[in-house]
C-alpha cells in the first residue's frame, strides 16, 4: 500500500520530510534558500517548519518510533 493512501505512513514521511529538511537547512543553508522556487522552495517551508515547531516535532517523531516499534 502506498504511503500517501495510509494516514500513518503519510504522516511519517511528512514528519521525516521536516526532518530532513531541517537538518540540510542547518548543515548547508545556501542550498535551500527562501528565494528559489520549485522543489526547494517547499523543503524550505518543512525546514522553517522543523526550525519553529522543533519541540513538537521531537515529540511527533517520539510518537511515531514508538507507535512503529509497537506494530
Amino acid at each position: 500500500m502506498s504511503a500517501l493512501f495510509n494516514f500513518q505512513s503519510l504522516l511519517q514521511v511528512i514528519l521525516l520530510l521536516i526532518c530532513t529538511s531541517t537538518y540540510i537547512h542547518s548543515i548547508a543553508p545556501a542550498i535551500l534558500d527562501n528565494r528559489r522556487s520549485g522543489v526547494l522552495s517547499v523543503f524550505y517551508k518543512f525546514a522553517r517548519i522543523g526550525e519553529r515547531l522543533s519541540p513538537y516535532v521531537a515529540i511527533g517523531c517520539f510518537i511515531m518510533a514508538f507507535n512503529t516499534l509497537r506494530t
